[in-house]
């Protein structure tokens, strides 16, 4: 088996039907200010875990909550599971700042994010 390269989970996305009343609640209960607000994304770092809000319907936006691990190359682990089994939904592609990610389903459809810095 190939070298894992994962620094684990360290980002979930949340699709929200509300941003501004989802971010109220997350902001209560993670108890910091957002350290990204836009309207199509807010991010909140706690703790080393970050957990981003994103509009429901959006390009960008998952169907459920997608856990993100990060990894050290996004290429050769999206080549290392899907040669164990998993299906590409999406290809790496930058989203800001040279930030790559990617995501697959397991044999469950169960959806996986990757992460590159």
């Amino acid at each position: 088996m190939a070298d894992s390269s994962h620094q684990g989970i360290r980002t979930v996305l949340h699709p929200v039907t509300d941003l501004e009343k989802a971010k109220a609640v997350y902001t209560a209960l993670l108890g910091v200010a957002p350290q990204a607000d836009s309207p199509y994304y807010v991010g909140f770092d706690v703790e080393g875990q970050h957990i981003g809000l994103v509009p429901a319907g959006g390009p960008q936006s998952p169907d459920s909550p997608v856990a993100y691990w990060h990894v050290t190359d996004i290429e050769a682990k999206l080549a290392e599971v899907t040669a164990a089994g998993a299906t590409l939904k999406e290809a790496a592609h930058d989203v800001g700042g040279g930030r790559l990610v990617a995501t697959v389903t397991d044999p469950d459809g169960n959806v996986l994010g990757l992460l590159q810095d």
